[in-house]
Parts: structure tokens; C-alpha cells; sequence
């Protein structure tokens, strides 16, 4: 395929994408009644209002708490789309106004409305909340696509055909480099690479080697060289981290992008914050407020008047628009004059196509994560760049996908995978700084060619150094553990939960023989499932285990997705798949197994029935690996089995 006709297809099947979402959307959202939505997590039905007030950037923002099917799982998420609907007298359809999720909790959020004050019906009660179909990013996504598929005789189109591997990457024969006392061989090695890259380069970042710091000095490193840079992410999440560590190193970094999008710790960052707190800031202000005397001055006209009052009341209109376009003006100079004095801007994929950024171009384009996002939204800040320079680790999960079609299809596939593949110009981070060696390992061999070790300080770092192996499996194999589905649902094991719960409580209980301030010094433990029905149960199990209940907040139960990123002193993973016909499902997808055992620090525990696991060649190595490092028990040598 030609490079126009590779995005041609990936129009092809974001469009799939974007029908399977929508269908999902209908099904779960626009045909299902208000009962229904609140239990499939897309509504909260009714809610109670706790606060109403104005936030960052004089958004007005309604505060809410739901009041039922408390700590279940929802999909009301920061940064998503939603609506805020009144059910009196069954109106909700009419009585809407939309709105993005600022802070959301379990069982609280805030919400940003897009609205100048709130609706007059905010207090006739039978208030509730919907998830709203976020249409705009697959235009954004597919208008791009179009855009670069069709460039001639630009920057652009050469990129589009670097980045595909139709024409070779190259770099500058006047080799910049830069020695930081503060980074180790590999992480220069992939600085020292970005520095001399005309076109694209690439950190590949394996777990715990430092990839995010790499990345900062590569950015402050390029910000010497270059006014200004954009950063991007997939995420808000990653792209504030960015900012967070950018700030912290004295860099001027702008945020760009909805406040309620934006952690309340970076709100000094956020654009709308820096244009309230600029000089001329007080002069929009004051001329909108003359715009708005003169518009109310307008309206006190009756109907009944002449013809000189008419003319009155024209020239009170031109006037209250002539002082907003004059208000409109001096706030385009402000935002102008703080994106020309920023070193660093930063935004997600999507939100690169701001309004405020549309005429900009940067020398060099960062994007991280890039191997957790989509190809066509990775080419919306490209279409800004003349260089690009991506992060991420294609042996971990990969963006999420919902259409099965477009994945078989290849939507899946990044282009950070692709850029790998077809040229050489990434740098492997080899030294971790996260696990002891024998957790490790098994990882190493398996995706990362044998080429990480584990820097010394962490080599053979223990939770008590009486522990023998901080890698243990557990074989459920005979026990009779089958896993249960509900309605074709997730997957959950209760035998293998409660085995896991258990051996985990005890096992904490045994450590405190050794040092009995051994729980003051765990900082934290993750109890981890592919399958949130699984999660759902280990959760509930909590109280009934006194040990580990007495670990408090250091405790926390979820997926491994739901964990990517994250790192804990003791991680127990229950694998959950049992049944006759070895089928083990999407544990198939081993970037996903990569992503749980490499979130441990000093003890990794893993429970699993090796008779179905061992039909994948993946697990069948894995079980060799655990026998042949005395890390594999059988659960029927356990005392409390059953």
C-alpha cells in the first residue's frame, strides 16, 4: 500500500469504530430507560446537588452526589462529555444543558455546564446525570486523515511518508549531544538521539526505566535549541504529569485545553487561568461590562416606539457589539502574547487542534504514550510539526479499541508500532529501576530480548529478606475452581479469589514475625484481575480479612488496565480462567499479563490454573520459567484450601 492509500483504509476503519461506539452509545445511553442507565454506569439517577458556584476560567460548575447504587462502577469520567437533565413531570428529553466532568469520585463529580448561569429548572428536583457521545474527536480524527493522505510538496507529506517507512529517516551529521549527570547510558543514548533527528525518533520505555524522565530532559534539552515546543498525550492524565515535571524543571509551560480537564494542582497552567491573571485582563472586563450596560439599556425600549427611538436603540445594539468585537480583539492579543512567551505548550492529541493553536507550527512535536493512542489522533499535532519525537512501549497495552472489526482491521495497530518496524530510530531505555530481578525477568526474556537489568539498588530489594522468592505462582490445577459468566458477562473465579485472599492475608501475617513494622513499611498493595467481575468479588471480600483490611487506603483492588502506570510493594494477580476447553480468552493479549506483573516492586503473587493456561505458549513458558526458579506451589499444599 502507498501511504495515501494506508490512511485511505484507516479512514475506513475509524469510521467502523466510530459506528460500533455510537451503536453502544444508543444501546446503553439514548434507547435504555433511566433505571437501566444508572445500572450499566452511563447515568446517575437521581442526584443530589451539593455545591453550584463559579470555577477556573468563570466556568459555572454544579457539584453532584449521587444517591444511589453507591461505589458501583460507572463511566462518568473527568474530562468526558455529559448531560444534566431535569425528569419532572418526565421533561428530561427538553429540560437538558450540556457540560465536561471536572473532579470524579466514586460517588461524586463536578461538572463544568456550557452554559454563561444555570438553568432555571436546577432546583425543581429529580435532577440526574447522562454520558454524552463524544462525536467531535472522530471528526477531528478523520478530517485529519483526509488532510494528510492529500498533502503535496510540504513538510507534511514528507513526514506522512517517513513516518509509513516509504522514505528513510535521517539525522544530522552535526552530532548534538548533551551528558546529564542525571540520566544513565541508555537514557543519553535516547536523548543524544532525539537531538539529532530530522525527522522522527523514539523512546521505547519498558517498565520502570525511567521513560517520563527521559522524556522531560529531551524536552528541556530541545527547548535550549528551540523557542518553543509542543507536548502532547493520549490522555489528560499523561499530558499533566508532563506539565507537572516540565514546571517543576523552570520551564514556562501554557496548558491548553478545558479547565475541567485539567488537575486542580496545574491550574496556574491552564490558559483561561493565565489570561484572568494577565495585565489587560481588567480592560476585557471592563469593556465587557460596558457592553452589557448598553445591551440592557437597549432592551428597556418597548415595543411601541418611534422612529427616532428605534434608531436609539440600533445605535445601543451596534455599540454593545462594537465593544464585544473590541473585547474579543484584546483577548486574541492575550492569548497570542501568552503562547509566544510559553517554552512549552501542552495539550492531548485531540486538543492540539484548539482554536488558539490552529496557525501555529513547531520545530519538533513531542507525543507520549504514543503507543497507548490511535494512529489518527497522533496525527493531528504531527500535521503542526516538522520533526516528530514519540514515547511509549508497544509490549503494553494498546489503546482501546471497541469495534472488533476495525481492530482485526488494523485500528489497533499504532504508529508508534509501525514507526518501530519500518524505520531504526528508537533508543531501548535498558536499565529499570522499579523490580527486583526475579519479577522481572520472566518479562525481560519474553519482550524485551534479555537486553534490561535491574539497577542495583533494587536487584534484590525484598519485603523482609527472609522472603525466598519475591515470584510466586500458585496452581489451582485439580482443585475444580471454574470460572463462572453471568449473561455472557465478565469472567470471575470465587474459589480462586477467596484462595488468593486468603494466602495474601496470611502471608502478610507471617512477614510481621519477621518485622513487626513490616505493614508500616508497605507503602502499597494492589490486588489485581484481567476481569472486573473478578475485581468486583476480591473487592467485596476485603472485610472479611483482617490483615489485609487493616491496610486501609494502602490497599487498592482493579484491573489491569486499570493499573497500567502504576506501581505497588506487593501486586496478587487472579488469572481467573478455568474450563475444560483451555479457552483463556482475551489473557491471549500478553501485553496485557506484561503490563500486570511488572507493576510489582518486591513481591509478585500470582494465582492460576496452569491445565487451561498452559494451551497458550506464553503461559506454558511462563510455567516453566516459575518451576525451573522454585517459584511454582501447587494450591493443594496449602492448608486452608477449600
Amino acid at each position: 500500500m502507498t501511504a495515501a492509500e494506508e490512511l485511505k483504509h484507516l479512514r475506513k476503519i475509524l469510521k467502523i469504530e466510530k459506528e460500533e461506539d455510537l451503536q453502544q452509545y444508543r444501546k446503553f445511553v439514548v434507547e435504555s430507560e433511566i433505571s437501566e442507565r444508572v445500572k450499566n454506569g452511563s447515568s446517575w439517577y437521581p442526584v443530589k446537588i451539593t455545591q453550584t458556584g463559579y470555577g477556573r476560567g468563570e466556568q459555572v460548575f454544579v457539584e453532584l452526589e449521587r444517591t444511589n447504587s453507591k461505589n458501583s462502577d460507572h463511566q462518568l469520567q473527568t474530562g468526558k462529555r455529559a448531560s444534566l437533565f431535569c425528569n419532572t413531570n418526565n421533561q428530561a428529553s427538553k429540560l437538558r444543558v450540556e457540560g465536561v466532568i471536572g473532579t470524579a469520585l466514586k460517588d461524586r463529580l463536578r461538572l463544568y455546564l456550557n452554559a454563561d448561569e444555570l438553568p432555571e429548572w436546577i432546583n425543581d428536583g429529580k435532577i440526574g446525570i447522562d454520558l454524552l457521545f463524544d462525536e467531535t474527536s472522530y471528526k477531528e480524527m478523520d478530517d485529519t486523515l483526509r488532510i494528510v493522505a492529500e498533502a503535496q510538496n510540504n513538510r507534511l507529506a514528507e513526514l506522512r511518508e517517513i513516518l509509513l517507512g516509504h522514505s528513510p529517516a535521517s539525522f544530522s551529521a552535526d552530532f548534538y549531544t548533551s551528558e546529564s549527570q542525571q540520566l544513565n547510558t541508555s537514557q543519553n543514548s535516547a536523548v543524544h538521539n532525539i537531538l539529532n533527528a530530522n525527522d522522527v525518533a523514539i523512546v521505547h520505555g519498558p517498565p520502570g526505566t525511567g521513560k517520563t524522565t527521559t522524556f522531560v530532559e529531551a524536552i528541556k534539552q530541545v527547548t535550549l535549541k528551540e523557542k518553543q515546543v509542543l507536548v502532547t498525550a493520549p490522555s489528560n492524565t499523561a499530558v499533566d504529569l508532563l506539565c507537572e515535571r516540565l514546571s517543576a524543571q523552570g520551564l514556562n509551560v501554557v496548558r491548553i485545553g478545558h479547565p475541567a480537564r485539567v488537575g486542580d494542582h496545574l491550574a496556574d497552567l491552564v490558559i483561561d487561568n493565565k489570561i484572568s491573571q494577565h495585565e489587560y485582563f481588567n480592560d476585557i472586563k471592563s469593556i465587557r461590562k460596558k457592553a452589557e450596560e448598553f445591551r440592557n439599556m437597549a432592551f428597556k425600549y418597548k415595543r411601541n416606539f418611534g422612529k427616532e427611538e428605534s434608531r436609539q436603540r440600533q445605535l445601543l445594539f451596534n455599540e454593545a457589539r462594537s465593544l464585544k468585537q473590541e473585547a474579543i480583539k484584546l483577548e486574541d492579543y492575550i492569548v497570542s502574547d501568552i503562547l509566544s512567551e510559553a517554552q512549552v505548550i501542552a495539550c492531548t492529541l485531540v486538543g492540539s487542534n484548539n482554536s488558539v493553536l490552529r496557525d501555529r507550527q513547531f520545530k519538533t512535536v513531542f507525543i507520549d504514550e504514543a503507543a497507548q493512542a490511535l494512529e489518527p489522533a497522533c496525527w493531528i499535532p504531527i500535521m503542526k510539526a516538522q520533526r516528530v519525537i514519540m514515547a511509549g512501549d508497544h509490549c503494553q497495552l494498546p489503546p482501546t479499541v471497541k469495534s472488533y472489526e476495525a481492530g482485526k482491521q488494523g485500528l489497533n495497530v499504532t504508529l508508534f508500532e509501525k514507526v518501530i518496524e519500518r524505520q531504526k530510530v528508537d533508543t531501548l531505555l535498558e536499565v529499570q529501576y522499579r523490580m527486583n530481578k526475579a519479577i522481572m525477568e520472566f518479562s525481560n526474556q519474553q519482550f524485551y530480548r534479555g537486553k534490561l537489568t535491574a539497577f542495583e539498588t533494587v536487584a534484590n530489594r525484598k519485603l523482609v529478606k527472609e522472603d525466598e522468592n519475591p515470584l510466586l505462582f500458585i496452581d489451582t490445577a485439580g482443585c475444580g475452581f471454574n470460572e463462572r459468566t453471568e449473561n455472557g458477562r465478565s469472567a470471575s473465579n470465587p474459589e480462586e479469589g477467596n484462595l488468593l485472599m486468603n494466602y495474601l492475608n496470611d502471608y502478610l501475617q507471617q512477614l510481621t514475625n519477621y518485622d513487626n513494622e513490616v505493614m508500616d513499611k508497605i507503602r502499597r498493595v494492589g490486588v489485581i484481575s484481567p476481569y472486573k467481575a473478578q475485581v468486583s468479588f476480591l473487592t467485596e471480600q476485603l472485610e472479611n480479612f483482617e490483615t489485609l483490611a487493616s491496610l486501609g487506603k494502602k490497599i487498592s483492588f482493579n484491573t489491569v488496565d486499570g493499573f497500567q502506570g502504576q506501581e505497588c510493594d506487593l501486586i496478587a494477580i487472579s488469572l481467573v480462567r478455568s474450563n475444560e476447553k483451555n479457552e483463556i480468552g482475551f489473557l491471549a493479549d500478553t501485553r496485557r499479563m506484561n503490563v500486570a506483573i511488572t507493576r510489582a516492586k518486591k513481591k509478585l503473587l500470582i494465582i492460576g490454573d496452569s491445565a487451561t493456561l498452559s494451551s497458550h505458549p506464553f503461559y506454558a513458558s511462563f510455567l516453566d520459567h516459575v518451576q525451573n526458579n522454585s517459584a511454582y506451589q501447587s494450591a493443594w499444599e496449602l492448608s486452608y484450601l477449600g
